[in-house]
């Protein structure tokens, strides 16, 4: 009897271990198995980083405890487990790429949290990095008219999604420097948030797009992945594109990866993609990194900076990105910047 019970309470003991590890492979990497597309989930991986490391610090102890016992050993090795395939998934952002050469595009991305970012904060950053390209979410009209006449004396045009009567919430704004040339914009309607889309000018075939995704919170889920699906329609076309501005979504869900596939993320290409961009209250190394600049192939960033800026609660990304594989007929611009002609990207 008591030789039975003994047994009972190994299997039961392996029972509550093999749980215990099921749950925390659930919390630490859901996107694994596509439970990032449901709440809590969702939420959930875009912080973690900082589950991560908690998770760690919590388990260090008993880990090295149970590790002096023989029947706990397979418990230790698959928590071990579960924490080294979770590190391995954010290791590479924090390594930069190589150096390269070639002509460079600078972008910035800053959502103005419904025009909420004084128009003076955010002409300084632009006049202090001077960017080539600037995509605002959360800029509609009005922020735009604000706006304008800050950046237009350094050179700047400025475009919208969104018209008059539209609050900024809804609208994303985006700005081209002069040295750009003619540069024409689109707009398009897919998502909640409409995208502005630039192209022509010294662009040649390149589109920038200024985007902006639904939040992912419970009861908008779908339109979420829907919003980030719509990514591919630049990222995984023939031409080459930029995308910049506010995905609600880190590189650890799985539905960015899959609708930015074809394009490189540049905080990872920088080796500066665990610095949090929102919320701007919180530690960047406690933030989560929910605004972005992607590139299609053949573009690729050589630095990403974060800034912070008063009156949104985002974080302005910066990238400064190099044209690492010249389109046919492409050539330098002597500033360093692009030139015409782009072409689609092989």
């Amino acid at each position: 009897m008591r030789q039975m019970r003994v047994r009972a309470q190994h299997v039961a003991g392996r029972v509550v271990g093999a749980v215990f590890v099921l749950g925390l492979a659930l919390v630490l990497l859901p996107d694994l198995v596509l439970l990032d597309h449901v709440t809590p989930f969702a939420q959930l991986v875009a912080f973690r980083p900082v589950v991560l490391a908690g998770a760690a610090a919590v388990a260090a102890g008993p880990l090295v405890v149970l590790l002096l016992r023989r029947r706990a050993r397979w418990f230790v090795a698959a928590v071990l487990a579960v924490l080294v395939t979770a590190t391995g998934t954010l290791a590479t952002r924090a390594l930069p790429g190589p150096d390269t050469d070639g002509p460079v595009l600078t972008v910035l991305a800053l959502n103005v949290h419904d025009g909420g970012a004084p128009v003076g904060a955010t002409a300084a950053l632009i006049a202090d990095e001077r960017p080539d390209l600037v995509a605002l979410p959360e800029a509609g009209a009005e922020y735009r008219s604000r706006l304008a006449p800050l950046v237009e004396p350094l050179g700047y045009r400025l475009f919208g999604s969104t018209g008059e009567g539209v609050g900024d919430i809804d609208g994303v704004s985006a700005l081209a420097h002069a040295d750009l040339g003619d540069v024409t914009a689109t707009v398009d309607p897919t998502t909640p948030f409409p995208s502005v889309v630039l192209t022509g000018g010294a662009l040649g075939a390149l589109r920038f797009v200024g985007f902006h995704s639904i939040a992912p919170v419970p009861g908008r889920i779908r339109q979420w992945r829907s919003d980030l699906a719509h990514v591919a329609t630049w990222c995984a076309a023939p031409t080459a594109a930029i995308v910049a501005g506010d995905f609600n979504a880190t590189l650890d869900h799985s539905a960015f990866r899959s609708g930015t596939a074809g394009c490189g993320d540049a905080a990872e290409q920088a080796g500066a993609g665990l610095v949090g961009t929102w919320p701007s209250s919180w530690p960047r190394a406690v933030g989560t990194q929910i605004d972005h600049v992607v590139a299609t192939r053949g573009l690729r960033a050589e630095s990403l900076d974060v800034h912070d800026v008063t009156g949104t609660d985002h974080r302005a990304v910066l990238s400064r990105l190099r044209q690492v594989t010249p389109p046919d007929g492409g050539h330098a611009h002597p500033t360093g910047r692009m030139s015409v002609p782009f072409g689609p990207t092989r």
